[in-house]
């Protein structure tokens, strides 16, 4: 039976004729489509010789090629990569490959039918053998007629045998559901014109999709808080999930679809963030004097990004206290973050291997950024080594505090 809907959707498949007419599969005229019975989806497997597979085959690749074509699915070439310089020495020695996934359309880039989703480090070790005479044959898996669902399967599934990051897969999935979330972060400044999410963290380099999600979510979460009663409320920031779809963010997304993108105070609020980014950057000057690596990129710290963007959310009707907070970004005297001041702040219940305030994630470190950013607030002196102190111990004494009124409520309900 499965053989009989292979064949329906061979004889049904223009696409599919096109591509045994221009590759020249070592199988055919024997190749059926095969369906995934998983999305429906229809792809073949077989052998192409290598000068036709980069000849007619590119890996500039776009998810969505309709509306966002300009952006990426396809993590980038690790070029100094061990596995991948062997890569190119084996293809040298005729290594045949296998588990290259494209899929063939003529919809955009019609000199290069076959769009290379999945093996793209492969794809490169066999161009540069090629360009020494080896022309080999190697393994493809090429889908068909893919629907936008079905090419992002695709895509994780294909990136999945690559070791795909966490921030890869979030990146897929946000362009699947559209360019919103990229616009409106280029918009704000804290993506450049033009450029995509990261596909893997690195410092320095473009926010990933988790962080971006992280900002939007707590600056809305923080707006639900009264500040007349941040002392006895739980106020500990959420960390947006990665590599796996956040039931939170798109609750959140959907709940606020009409007009989240065009919030005036988020929109603000993104604005002097990315002033905040800046200015903790250029405070760190190369050849001035030594400083560690992680110093100039401490603001894009999870914790520092959730805690800040959740006071500005809490902090959106109180006028005079959102400009202190947003006037961090103008301290003087030394970096915005005062990272020096931060990594000192300890409390008495912190273990040995705690690095200071602003190297880590956990819900603990978020709290008590969160408590730093309110009192800053509130004094506008700026991030000191007191007040980061009577943050910390704030922060535990909430903490304390909130167990034992969850213990009362409890013992109350028996």
């Amino acid at each position: 039976m499965s053989s009989q809907i292979d064949q329906n959707a061979s004889m049904q498949s223009e696409n599919f004729s096109k591509f045994l007419e221009q590759f020249s599969p070592l199988e055919a005229p024997h190749i059926l489509l095969i369906t995934d019975h998983r999305t429906g989806a229809h792809y073949c497997e077989c052998h192409v010789k290598a000068n036709k597979i980069i000849a007619l085959s590119t890996t500039d690749v776009p998810l969505d090629p309709e509306e966002q074509a300009e952006y990426r699915a396809n993590r980038e070439i690790v070029e100094n990569a061990p596995a991948y310089a062997r890569m190119m020495e084996d293809a040298k020695q005729r290594r045949s490959f296998s588990n290259i996934v494209g899929e063939f359309t003529l919809e955009f880039d019609k000199p290069h039918p076959l769009k290379i989703i999945g093996g793209q480090h492969r794809f490169e070790a066999i161009r540069a053998a090629l360009a020494h005479g080896i022309d080999e044959y190697h393994g493809v898996k090429v889908y068909f007629d893919l629907k936008m669902d079905q090419r992002l399967d695709v895509q994780l599934i294909s990136n999945t045998n690559i070791a795909i990051s966490g921030d890869l897969f979030d990146r897929m999935h946000e362009t699947a559901m559209g360019p919103q979330l990229r616009d409106w972060f280029q918009s704000v400044g804290m993506l450049n014109s033009g450029q995509d999410f990261a596909d893997r963290r690195s410092r320095g380099g473009p926010i990933s999709v988790q962080l971006a999600r992280t900002f939007i979510l707590n600056y809305f979460q923080g707006a639900g808080v009264d500040a007349k009663k941040f002392d006895l409320t739980e106020t500990t920031p959420e960390l947006c999930a990665t590599g796996v779809a956040d039931p939170e963010w798109e609750a959140l997304r959907d709940s606020k679809k009409d007009n989240l993108w065009s919030d005036p105070g988020l929109i603000f609020a993104g604005k002097e963030f990315a002033a905040l980014t800046k200015a903790q950057r250029a405070a760190f000057v190369k050849g001035s004097k030594k400083f560690p690596p992680d110093y100039p990129e401490k603001a894009i710290n999870p914790a520092v990004v959730a805690a800040w963007a959740f006071i500005a959310g809490m902090l959106r009707n109180n006028e005079v206290r959102l400009k202190r907070h947003y006037d961090l970004a103008g301290s003087s005297g030394h970096d915005p973050l005062n990272v020096a001041a931060l990594v000192k702040g300890r409390h008495k219940t912190d273990t040995e291997q705690y690095r200071g305030l602003g190297y880590r994630t956990d819900p603990k470190e978020r709290g008590r950024f969160a408590e730093l950013f309110f009192l800053q607030s509130e004094n506008g002196e700026g991030i000191s080594k007191s007040n980061i102190d009577v943050a910390i111990a704030k922060y535990h004494a909430k903490v304390a505090t909130l167990e034992v009124e969850k213990l009362k409520a409890k013992a109350a309900n028996g």
